[in-house]
């Protein structure tokens, strides 16, 4: 007679620990007064009219290489950057960087000038779109490697952390960049360390030209933080003042020494990938009801119009900011282009 097989009793379960981990508050909509929404209005179309420029600009064959325009995704540059402290305070992105350094005070002439590569641009002409870079003003670029300034950005934090300067980083990046493996080992450590670091993630609905739903598993990136205990944010990134409130809970919770903190906002940019690319992939029909029913510079002027500003005031204003993008074109048209020497230049740094 076969003897019964003995079965092995099953080793005890572990319970899995989940402490009541402390959480951001939900970030209210930021209540400004008129003069605030006035200059928050100012800085985003001075970055829509910019780039509808540098577009034009690139048409002509002034500008060279790639051009990432910000038409559209306004509202997220100049919400969490006008909540931060130049000088004290850090800021990294990817290559769609035009509108963040508008967005950080940085002068118009300069950031035009480095667009069609002359001398008097920001890096001396040799950045181009892309590679634009301010360590005067904490910018740090401009990168084209897809998600390599999170790992910049988590270094960033760390020097905020390691000489005591009370600063934060803001580190931004795409839907398209949230899938790259360096993203979670930058998590990891900032976590570990408790780094005072932001991350921004502009959902704008395609990694180049692949649609969120096909490029990633979990399309909820404000998430992707929580199995290294990071909280997130979901946020309206087609709203200036939704977007400023979330800046301000972000930079109250990682200035406390809470650590790192995600942003994920939820935008649409209304050109291609890059001026490149014919956007093929989405239809007219949704790229219009962005623009009819969700542009941010629009929402704003509605509420500066209940606050009681009158329609001929906005139009003044948008004058005066054209005035000022086509001067900044004639000044990088008239700018000389960089002497071959200037190839050289900071290449390797000197120490003495």
């Amino acid at each position: 007679m076969a003897r019964a097989a003995k079965t092995k009793a099953a080793a005890p379960v572990a319970a899995i620990d989940t402490p009541n981990r402390e959480r951001p508050a939900q970030p209210e909509r930021f209540k400004a007064s008129k003069e605030e929404l006035l200059g928050l209005y100012k800085q985003m179309l001075l970055i829509r009219r910019f780039e509808e420029r540098a577009g034009q600009l690139y048409g002509l064959g002034l500008i060279g290489g790639f051009c990432h325009l910000y038409i559209g995704q306004e509202a997220v540059a100049v919400g969490l950057q006008s909540a931060m402290t130049v000088g004290k305070d850090s800021v990294i992105t990817g290559y769609r960087d035009h509108g963040h350094m508008l967005a950080y005070g940085i002068d118009p002439n300069i950031i035009m000038a480095e667009l069609t590569g002359r001398q008097a641009g920001i890096s001396k002409g040799k950045g181009g779109s892309m590679h634009m870079f301010s360590v005067e003003h904490g910018f740090y670029g401009g990168h084209g490697i897809v998600g390599a300034q999170v790992g910049l950005g988590t270094g960033l934090a760390f020097k905020h952390q390691y000489s005591g300067d009370g600063g934060v980083c803001l580190a931004y990046f795409g839907d398209g960049a949230a899938n790259q493996g360096q993203v979670y080992e930058s998590f990891n450590m900032a976590e570990l360390w408790k780094l005072p670091v932001i991350y921004a993630i502009e959902n704008n609905g395609y990694a180049m030209g692949t649609s969120v739903a096909r490029s990633a598993s979990e399309d909820q990136f404000y998430k992707r933080g929580e199995s290294f205990r990071i909280p997130g944010i979901q946020v309206d990134g087609m709203d200036v003042l939704a977007v400023r409130g979330a800046a301000e809970e972000a930079l109250a919770w990682t200035r406390a020494g809470k650590g790192p903190i995600i942003l994920e906002l939820m935008t649409y940019r209304y050109r291609g990938h890059s001026m490149s690319d014919p956007a093929k992939y989405r239809t007219r029909e949704e790229v219009q009801s962005y623009r009819e029913g969700r542009d941010p510079i629009e929402h704003a002027a509605k509420e500066l119009q209940a606050m009681g500003m009158a329609e001929d005031e906005l139009k003044a204003i948008d004058a005066e900011i054209k005035a000022i993008v086509i001067a900044a074109a004639k000044y990088a048209e008239e700018a000389p282009e960089p002497e071959a020497g200037e190839l050289y230049t900071h290449v390797l740094v000197e120490s003495y």
